[in-house]
């Protein structure tokens, strides 16, 4: 009876093994299949095209009672996505008919009633290298946009000592409102709530970044240096290489004109962006970035924040607005009006 059973044991212990070993090596083969592979162009570089999003409800600058935290944690994310989408639905409520006038001398905008522009950006948060960041901004450590420097006056602010108001001409006004340019001085800086949206096109000597505002193509130059003809360009002059599977740009030489307080950085002629790109899988890029204005700030500014994939068969949509556009003609004028009105003594 031994020998059969040693047998029988000997067998079971062998089949197990061997069972065993045949189940590893199918789950390492398993692994093999699902291990993500860089995309990559017939050049052998990484393939950024596609339509990206680059709008995120996590702020540009850190709220000021956070101090130096960084991140959130997991439960306190979901509870702010709660409280998105409770907001949301409130929104959504039709109005009361009824409902009183706004205070006498209130300041009236667009959205009399509220701010809706939460409502272009889904009510969840999305993480940085898997973390739930309390900013964009990660340096300096307090998570905002520094002071600028005692001394520092930007385009509007020389324009203002010399008295010229923002409706003396059309270089006063807003560049958005002029329909050349919308937001940050290069707009996937800053996490945009309206129409966050841009595409990426390259091939071996260039990548064409197309925002959806405005319709604001960037085209960077891969392997060159900047132009060394004096001129300040819109969204800079940009110059790109390969560090790896990292796409850095360097742009220098902006207007200043793009300087702005609103929707993203004051600048000077000395303002220069440093970006990095990197696939970190199919649906996200991993992008960080690097200010540097010694005649502004005092310090670096450097930020971090995730882009996502657009479906497939999402599209970029032509932008109607263009330089000369009606509103800025009728701001204008209207302030032409009111000082017609002011000399003959009818204010």
């Amino acid at each position: 009876m031994i020998r059969p059973m040693l047998t029988c044991l000997f067998f079971l212990v062998t089949s197990a093994t061997t069972a065993g070993q045949a189940n590893t090596a199918g789950n390492a083969e398993a692994a093999e299949e699902t291990a993500w592979v860089m995309p990559r162009t017939e050049y052998g570089v990484p393939d950024f095209q596609g339509t990206w999003f680059f709008g995120s409800r996590t702020p540009l600058q850190r709220p000021r009672n956070l101090g130096t935290q960084t991140t959130y944690s997991e439960h306190e994310i979901r509870e702010q996505e709660l409280q998105m989408r409770l907001r949301l639905e409130d929104q959504a409520v039709p109005l009361n008919p009824g409902r009183s006038a706004p205070e006498a001398g209130a300041q009236i905008r667009q959205e009399a009633d509220d701010v809706f522009l939460g409502h272009y950006l889904e009510p969840v948060v999305t993480p940085i290298l898997g973390e739930y960041r309390t900013s964009v901004i990660t340096e300096p450590p307090d998570g905002r946009v520094p002071a600028t420097r005692s001394d520092f006056e930007d385009f509007y602010a020389r324009r203002q000592a010399q008295g010229l108001s923002a409706t003396d001409g059309p270089e006063g006004q807003p560049l958005s409102g002029r329909c050349l340019i919308f937001g940050a001085a290069i707009p996937s800086l800053t996490p945009m709530m309206m129409n966050p949206n841009l595409q990426i096109v390259q091939n071996e000597s260039y990548v064409v970044v197309m925002t959806e505002m405005i319709h604001d193509a960037r085209i960077i130059r891969l392997g060159k240096a900047h132009h060394d003809d004096g001129i300040n360009r819109w969204m800079g002059d940009s110059v790109g290489h390969w560090e790896g599977d990292t796409l850095v740009v360097h742009s220098e030489h902006f207007r200043p004109e793009q300087s702005t307080s609103r929707m993203g950085f004051r600048v000077s002629e000395q303002f220069e962006v440093i970006e990095y790109y990197t696939l970190t899988s199919d649906e996200t890029i991993h992008y960080r970035f690097t200010i540097k204005d010694p005649k502004a700030y005092g310090v670096p500014i450097s930020g971090e924040r995730t882009l996502t994939r657009n479906p497939p068969e999402a599209r970029l949509y032509d932008y109607e607005c263009h330089e000369g556009n009606y509103s800025l003609a009728a701001i204008l004028r209207g302030a032409r009006m009111a000082e017609v009105r002011a000399e003959l003594g009818r204010d």
